[in-house]
């Protein structure tokens, strides 16, 4: 059965991001239909799979992460407009009966993200 997970990390501090507040929006075509909203836990990760199951179908998936807030609170930004706020990762589900696991790396001022296990 498939699911979809993810966890934060910031390589600034180089620890697990906790607190990160995350958005999971279906995407078709340009539709968004926000369909879950998670939190991190002290160890930068959800407390379970976002999506799982029958609930989880082949096609577009946005995550969208509010980093600015998090930064905001571990006192990494400064005053004023942030170069990184919220980051968007679009990706696609070709088969709904694998994990995919979509984490984040984040500092002030860049971010990474790639397929994890």
């Amino acid at each position: 059965m498939g699911k979809l997970t993810t966890h934060v990390l910031d390589t600034a501090r180089g620890k697990p991001a906790a607190g990160v507040k995350i958005w999971l929006y279906r995407v078709t075509g340009n539709s968004h239909k926000k369909i879950a909203e998670v939190v991190t836990n002290d160890d930068g990760r959800v407390d379970g799979p976002i999506l799982e199951g029958k609930a989880f179908t082949e096609g577009g998936y946005e995550l969208v992460f509010h980093a600015g807030d998090y930064l905001r609170a571990t006192g990494q930004a400064g005053e004023g407009e942030l170069f990184l706020d919220q980051i968007p990762i679009r990706f696609g589900v070709p088969d709904a009966g694998q994990h995919y696991h979509v984490p984040l790396l984040i500092s002030p001022f860049a971010y990474s993200t790639y397929r994890g296990s």
